[in-house]
Parts: structure tokens; sequence; C-alpha cells
């Protein structure tokens, strides 16, 4: 999500002054988010950690997925929903703190701020379809997974078991014999 976040701020600026909007973007206190780069790649690694984690557990037959569900529609608007509030936000906190940048509505919505709408819209599409198609990849995993037999000999031993003898030992080892003991 904060990649996702930042990519709605750098594709308003973009829609909004073409090619100037790195001059922009500098002229309005947004430098810092150079700095940001490596928590926002930390946190792509940590999701894509944990997806590979689940995607592991549904290899080993274990379910991760809960039994609830959501459309990809609702799924679509709660991530533009998101994104938008973290853009705002955002736009808000560097009204209040980033000499250069204009504070208030006219510091979120002017200026071309306007382009954030669309912009949380697509972006907030990328999301919703790559959290729908992980869910679609650990629900077939887990599906197949659960159909396919544990291990490939159990199949053949079931469809002809073998019968075992285990080897008959002497009587005197078993403590009975034959006759009883010496008068």
């Amino acid at each position: 999500m904060p990649s996702a976040a930042v990519a709605v701020h750098q594709l308003r600026y973009w829609a909004a002054f073409g090619g100037w909007a790195p001059a922009e973007l500098q002229r309005q206190g947004h430098s810092y988010l150079h700095s940001l780069a490596p928590w926002i790649a930390l946190s792509v690694a940590v999701a894509l950690g944990a997806f590979l984690r689940a995607l592991g557990r549904a290899l080993g037959g274990g379910s991760t997925l809960r039994r609830y569900s959501i459309s990809f529609a609702a799924l679509w608007i709660i991530c533009s929903c998101c994104l938008l509030g973290i853009y705002v936000l955002q736009e808000f906190l560097e009204g209040l703190f980033a000499t250069g940048h204009p504070s208030g509505m006219a510091g979120i919505f002017g200026f071309g701020g306007a382009w954030s709408i669309p912009a949380a819209l697509a972006v907030g599409l990328v999301l919703a379809a790559v959290f729908h198609g992980a869910r679609w990849v650990l629900r077939e995993v887990a599906q197949r997974r659960a159909d396919a037999p544990l291990f490939a000999h159990a199949v053949a031993s079931a469809a002809a078991p073998c019968v075992v003898v285990p080897p008959r030992l002497p009587q005197l080892a078993l403590g009975w014999s034959d006759r009883g003991p010496p008068r």
C-alpha cells in the first residue's frame, strides 16, 4: 500500500504538470519522498515474503484463506478510497510542515490536485487486481493440493494391498513349549 500511495502522489503531479512535474515537486517541498524509497522497498519485500509464506503453506496442504471474501469491485473501491485518503492526509501534512507547499484545500485539490481522484482509481484498480490475483492463486494451489494424494506410492499401495507376514518365532522364545518341564 505505501508504494501505491506514492504512485498516486507522483501520478497526480505528472498528470497536472507533465514534464514540469519534477521541478514542481522540488519547488513545493517534496524532496523528502526520495528518503522513503528504502522503506517502501522494505514494505514490498515484507508483503512478497508474506505471500510466499502463504504459498508455501498452501503447497504443504495447509490453507491460510479465510472463509469470507469480498468482490473485486468492492476491493477496488476500498483500495481506491484508502489511497485517496492517504493522499489527502499526506498533502494536508505537507501543507502544514513543508515550505513552499500550499495549505488547506488548495494544497490538497488545487493546482491539479483533482487528478488524485482518477490516479487513486487507476492505482486502486491495479492494487485490487494484485490482491485478488494473489488470493485466487492461493485458493487454487490449496484446492489442487487438497485434491492430490499426499504420496504417489500411497495410491499404488491402496490399489494393491500387500500382506506382510511376520516371521514365526520358535515356541520357546515366546515362552510356550510342546511339553512340560522335566521331572
